[in-house]
């Protein structure tokens, strides 16, 4: 699961460079003349074996250099150069099948099956993916960007050629997992599938000791002790599922990789390599004679629990090791950039809930395996100890988690990435919905984005908001975003407190920025109170104004005890035009409706919904009197999500004074996936800038 865009918008984005890497020029690496050679694996076999350390080092070398002008994750990847290459020189694809866990670890993969050029030169940086996509390549099995599942998917596929035999056109099969997925609970259907299925199938545990944030879990005190016996502790959890079981305690050493695959390559029952890699290889130091570019350096010693090093945060001074810095790289060009919206809100709602702790001994934060990128710091994690709990990849059992919290009492908030929530989909209908469970969710990275097609905020709406029992909350400001977390987590039986599940879509590029730059909302500059609105509009007729078509609205946002804290606010009073801009496509609401002023003369009323779980039918029904056209602006997926709610309520409540039947404009996105286009281009796709709402509303007139 947890990966971020690889290239582009990055989920896990961190960004660092260190005194011994200083930044690279932009131009192409000179110093890969073998790697230039490889346009596929026939390549890596025909070279003789004392040059694959050769071959390793000048990977290494790309990756360092391709880490700092592009970004990306560097860790993992550095880890695997050697495993990569020795896979590739000891299997044949794509007749032999790898499928990569996450995939964040294929970057090898890709330099060495004809996609180095996307590597090596500066002006091709963008053309792959950071994950596997079958679209690039024969020798990618599958579009992955989330964890746990290689396993599984092997199993899928050896089980056809088991079936069609020869015929398949399928050898051997072989998943390469680890960098903390196994973890992820898929990971053990998986293992548990692979062992009663039997055959052919090579399942390579990529263990660095890390997962993003460090270690954690019962399981890894069982690694710990088969690296420290040389795979010979007993219990194996491994042999426990029935599955044969090798070790390579020298996961950097080629040699010993190419021994070890050759030593599996056409078994006839599942077998599981275990190789102990050094996440970040090569990261630190001065430069090093060493072949490969290696330091003579391990794993830093560490106790129970396997927490990471202390690296201060996931953007701070990445290096060899336990580095939760090495996970994801920025490119050197965003080094001292103020924090994109995921760090700077999440801090925000960590230092609101931390002096909490002290008086609530049921307030518990999870993270399944990504807080650095959600603004859940290093300090902030010591300082919270046993109210802070890192899950591992494990989205499901963090969800299901935090509803037995609730059920006992406590307080539980959870926080990761709006796409890794797909994951615990059930949970959320299940343990948290239909059992109405006091849980609160920190939605990280909903809406559109740059992202990559795996990694796509842009369904959380229509995932979230039609889930019954769930309220979710849509906040444009910094006020109004910490007012709703102080809602959501009243304690249970408290006045106004919620009766069911509460979650938070964290405001985006577009809200921050307008906090940054107040004249980006140019109708209210920022200025409202938070509160809980009085929503409905009452009218009165216009100057000159004869029909009830033309009464203008006026309107008092104030906030007012005993009234609805879902009610939308309306923040500008007008005629003829509402317009609605639900969460992060707020300030477009604003923009447009100043551009409708300054050049058409018309003023439009103003909304921010607040909310995308239920409509406010006081504030539709009195849209009613004075508004011929009413607009719905959303940064999600349009189909489903919550623009065609409003539309489908004016439908269904039909009157018989057509002039009381405002017709309904909405926009937002196709249901599509999209890689890696900027957010730029995918409004201007999708209609949502102020030129293309302000002309189909003036069509409409």
């Amino acid at each position: 699961m947890h990966s971020m865009p690889g290239n582009g918008i990055s989920a896990h984005d961190a960004s660092g460079a260190t005194d011994n890497t200083h930044s690279p020029d932009s131009g192409n690496l000179a110093d890969a003349t073998l790697l230039r050679r490889i346009t596929s694996p026939a390549d890596v076999k025909a070279l003789s074996p004392n040059t694959l350390n050769e071959l390793c080092r000048e990977i290494r070398t790309t990756l360092l250099h391709y880490g700092h002008i592009h970004g990306g994750h560097i860790g993992s990847n550095l880890g695997m150069v050697e495993a990569t290459v020795a896979l590739h020189r000891v299997f044949d694809s794509p007749h032999d099948r790898i499928v990569f866990d996450v995939s964040h670890q294929s970057y090898v993969h890709k330099m060495l099956t004809g996609r180095a050029a996307a590597y090596l030169d500066t002006n091709r940086f963008g053309d792959v993916t950071g994950f596997t996509n079958p679209d690039e390549s024969d020798h990618d099995q599958f579009v992955l960007g989330h964890t746990g599942t290689s396993i599984s998917l092997a199993c899928g596929l050896a089980k056809t050629r088991n079936m069609e035999g020869p015929d398949s056109g399928i050898g051997n099969v072989v998943a390469v997992i680890g960098d903390g997925s196994l973890s992820s609970g898929v990971a053990f259907e998986g293992l548990n599938n692979a062992a009663e299925q039997g055959g052919n199938l090579i399942i390579i545990l990529n263990d660095n000791e890390m997962s993003i944030a460090g270690d954690f879990g019962g399981m890894y005190g069982t690694l710990a002790r088969l690296r420290a016996s040389g795979g010979a502790a007993q219990p194996n959890l491994f042999n426990a599922f029935g599955l044969d079981y090798r070790y390579v305690e020298h996961g950097n050493d080629v040699d010993a990789l190419v021994a070890a695959f050759e030593e599996v390559r056409n078994i006839d029952h599942p077998v599981v390599v275990h190789i102990h890699t050094l996440k970040g290889a090569g990261y630190d130091g001065e430069p090093t004679s060493s072949a490969t570019g290696i330091h003579p350096s391990s794993n830093l010693s560490h106790c129970e629990p396997w927490h990471s090093d202390h690296c201060n945060l996931s953007d701070h001074e990445p290096h060899e090791g336990q580095c939760e810095a090495s996970h994801w790289q920025n490119p050197d060009s965003a080094i001292g950039k103020p924090d994109d919206p995921r760090k700077y809100y999440g801090k925000m709602a960590m230092a609101a809930l931390e002096p909490r702790f002290a008086s609530e001994p049921g307030l518990v934060v999870i993270s399944p395996a990504t807080p650095g990128s959600n603004g859940i710091t290093h300090e902030f994690r010591e300082r919270a100890g046993s109210h802070y709990v890192d899950t591992g990849i494990t989205e499901s059992h963090a969800v299901a988690f935090a509803a037995g919290i609730a059920r006992a009492g406590g307080t539980p908030v959870v926080a990761t990435t709006a796409s890794f929530f797909q994951r615990a989909y059930d949970q959320f209908f299940q343990e948290m919905s239909l059992n109405r469970s006091r849980v609160t969710v920190l939605d990280f990275l909903g809406g559109l984005s740059g992202s990559d097609n795996t990694h796509s905020g842009a369904y959380d709406v229509a995932m979230f908001a039609n889930i019954p029992g769930i309220t979710m909350l849509v906040p444009t400001s910094a006020d109004e975003y910490l007012a709703d977390l102080a809602w959501a987590t009243l304690p249970a039986g408290a006045d106004g407190a919620p009766d069911g599940p509460v979650v938070i879509r964290v405001p985006g590029e577009a809200i921050l920025a307008a906090e940054r730059e107040p004249s980006l909302l140019p109708v209210t500059g920022g200025r409202v109170q938070v509160g809980h609105p009085q929503s409905t509009v009452s009218t009165a007729p216009a100057s000159g104004s004869k029909s009830a078509a033309h009464r203008v609205a006026g309107v008092t946002a104030q906030p007012t005890s005993g009234s609805d804290p879902l009610a939308w606010r309306i923040n500008q009073t007008g005629s003829r035009v509402a317009i609605a801009g639900l969460g992060n496509a707020y300030p477009l609401a604003e923009q447009v409706a100043a551009a409708l002023t300054a050049e058409h003369s018309m003023k439009a009323t103003v909304i921010d919904p607040r909310q995308c779980t239920s409509l406010d039918a006081d504030a539709l029904e009195s849209l009613r009197d004075g508004h011929e056209l009413v607009v719905t602006l959303e940064d999600g997926q349009l189909e489903g999500g919550w623009g065609e709610k409003v539309t489908a309520y004016y439908a269904n409540h039909h009157v018989s004074d057509s002039s009381r039947n405002p017709r309904v404009l909405n926009f937002g996105a196709a249901k599509e996936f999209t890689d890696r286009v900027p957010l730029g281009e995918l409004n201007e796709r999708y209609g949502l800038t102020v030129e293309q709402v302000t002309e189909a509303i003036t069509r409409c007139f």
